[in-house]
């Protein structure tokens, strides 16, 4: 099975980012560890993103 560049950073980053979410959400943790986690895990889910519109032609033109 081949995995497409780019999707495990997508999930990874959807989890981060769900995991972030609900830290803020409790108020058991600070602000800042919450919104960092947060952060992080929107800039893997962009990256993620990036990387599946860059190379979702690579199949088409490689043999």
């Amino acid at each position: 099975m081949r995995i497409r560049e780019g999707l495990i950073p997508t999930a990874l980053g959807t989890i981060v980012t769900a995991t972030g979410l609900a830290m803020r959400q409790s108020h058991r943790v600070s602000p800042n560890f919450s919104n960092t986690l947060f952060g992080f895990g929107l800039a893997h889910v962009v990256l993620g993103a990036i990387d599946l519109m860059e190379h979702r032609h690579t199949k088409l033109f490689s043999r």
